[in-house]
């Protein structure tokens, strides 16, 4: 039986997509084409048709309908291999604004949070919010050491709201699996499931501290990329207290320009710290959009906002550079050969013919000066083209092409001659020797050396023990196939006499038919 708030949501969702004209979008996609008779009754077909484009009126939707879907229309904007062009573009646009709420509301949940008045917590409070999105809105503070913070708060009952809206896209995708036939590829219920959990990891915001707290070690003493300090004391899961920063916003071109920006260097250290982040650390701010990232002058970030990261699986890490290294020496066959030993695309595949429509997207690209190649573009052909070959969707690297394109476009806005693959393969080539040279094998010996050396007196009792197992392993299967040739001898023999009691039958019957 449907929950009576979950009935009300999905009426004022209806009610939302039929006021922005979508109803007649919605009922001509493969999932309500056995319905679609039911627009000549939708309200939307009789009145007033919307006039702007779909993906404005996608856009507007989405925005109307609240964060959850705001975040999930943003995730989508990056999978524009899922998505037509002009609505995946519209997206892009999503802004993660909304109206505030309360200071005074703020003040009381910062009390209950931390259980002391906010006078006795800070020498300085500002009730007006400096910012607001759709989880959390922000103030600004000073502690009783004069130290500048910035206070973020979670917002009230956005976890319930967060929690049922989830549970209507789940129950779409689980719809759309069982009548959709790209379903299969696409894995829509998986692609929730990560959503989801993203989304839940924002609403813990001792999640997002240590995030923090971790990018920051990570980038310790660096001097192309700042991680502002917590304040642990005064962090909870609904409040976190952090450094306020001073910085010039990275989408303000006017004003970085008129401080003498350093506009090359920022856009080749973005990529450096993009890389550095995946291929080091294996640990990534996953929310690199231009309202979380500042700079100091001339050219070093200052990253804010840690509540989505994202970490990679070592054969995942290993697979994305080698297919990156493969691509930037145009070595077709081994990218197609990677994306079956990863699993990604089905091992019945034919390898040459994939390599061969790899070829095809990626030579008329190379053949342009590489400062003229949109990564982004590029990596959507090579999806188009991955579809022919049942590529599935990997959840896993949502967060990774996310990233990769927001960097992508911060760098093109910042230096329009950026190239991207040339600052890249460096650091691959480097990343790949360090791993897998003979440098790397070495330390790798000398690491295990300690545990070797530990195992070591016990080393004959092993091998003996192994060579005993082998040994009745040996015998064991011998005896199996002796009961299989036994069982296989029976049953000729069964089979024989079933044969000869047949016959024996029908020849009884035959005579007595006969003597009838």
């Amino acid at each position: 039986m449907t929950h009576p708030k979950t009935l009300l949501r999905l009426i004022h969702i209806n009610w939302v997509l039929i006021f922005h004209g979508l109803d007649e979008i919605i009922l001509n996609t493969p999932l309500f084409k056995p319905i679609r008779f039911l627009a000549y009754f939708s309200p939307g077909f009789w009145l007033k048709r919307n006039k702007d484009s779909r993906g404005v009126r996608i856009r507007k939707a989405l925005e109307d309908l609240g964060p959850i879907y705001v975040k999930f229309g943003q995730a989508l904007s990056t999978r524009k291999d899922l998505l037509p062009e002009d609505i995946a573009d519209e997206l892009v646009k999503l802004q993660d604004r909304v109206p505030p709420f309360s200071g005074e509301l703020a003040r009381q949940i910062i009390e209950q949070e931390l259980g002391m008045p906010v006078t006795e917590m800070f020498a300085e409070f500002n009730l007006e919010p400096m910012a607001s999105a759709s989880i959390a809105q922000v103030h600004e503070a000073r502690l009783p050491d004069g130290a500048s913070v910035v206070v973020k708060v979670l917002r009230p009952d956005i976890e319930n709201r967060i929690h049922a809206d989830v549970a209507l896209l789940f129950e779409f995708a689980k719809i759309a699996e069982r009548v959709w036939p790209d379903a299969k590829r696409l894995r829509p219920v998986e692609v929730v499931a990560e959503f989801e959990k993203t989304t839940l990891d924002e609403l813990d915001l001792n999640r997002e501290a240590a995030n923090a707290s971790k990018l920051r070690r990570n980038f310790e003493g660096s001097d192309i990329i700042y991680i502002p300090e917590i304040h642990w004391p005064l962090t909870r899961r609904k409040v976190i207290v952090m450094e306020k920063i001073q910085g010039v916003p990275i989408g303000d071109i006017a004003q970085l320009r008129a401080g003498g920006a350093d506009f090359k260097l920022l856009a080749e250290r973005g990529v450096e710290i993009f890389f550095t982040q995946v291929f080091r650390d294996n640990f990534f701010h996953a929310d690199m959009h231009p309202g979380n990232i500042f700079v100091e002058l001339p050219a070093k970030y200052i990253a804010i906002d840690f509540g989505i990261v994202g970490t990679l699986s070592r054969s995942d890490q290993h697979y994305l550079a080698e297919n990156f290294l493969a691509f930037f020496n145009r070595d077709y066959l081994r990218v197609a050969q990677m994306h079956v030993e990863s699993g990604w695309v089905p091992s019945t595949i034919r390898v040459e013919e994939f390599e061969s429509a790899i070829r095809s997207v990626c030579e008329p690209i190379f053949e342009k000066p590489l400062k003229e190649i949109s990564f982004g573009l590029f990596l959507l052909r090579l999806f188009q083209t991955a579809r022919r070959f049942e590529m599935q969707v990997q959840p896993q690297l949502v967060l990774l092409q996310k990233t990769l394109l927001n960097i992508e476009g911060l760098g093109r806005q910042l230096y329009p001659e950026l190239d991207l693959w040339q600052t890249a393969k460096p650091y691959l080539e480097k990343w790949f020797k360090e791993r897998m040279g003979p440098k790397a094998k070495l330390e790798k010996l000398y690491k295990q050396l300690p545990v070797m050396a530990d195992q070591l007196p016990d080393m004959p009792a092993l091998i003996f023990k192994a060579l005993d197992n082998a040994a009745n392993s040996k015998l064991q299967a011998e005896r199996q196939q002796q009961e299989l040739r036994q069982l296989r001898q029976q049953m000729n023999t069964n089979h024989r006499n079933l044969v000869w009691t047949i016959f024996a039958g029908a020849l009884m019957i035959s005579l007595a038919i006969l003597l009838r």
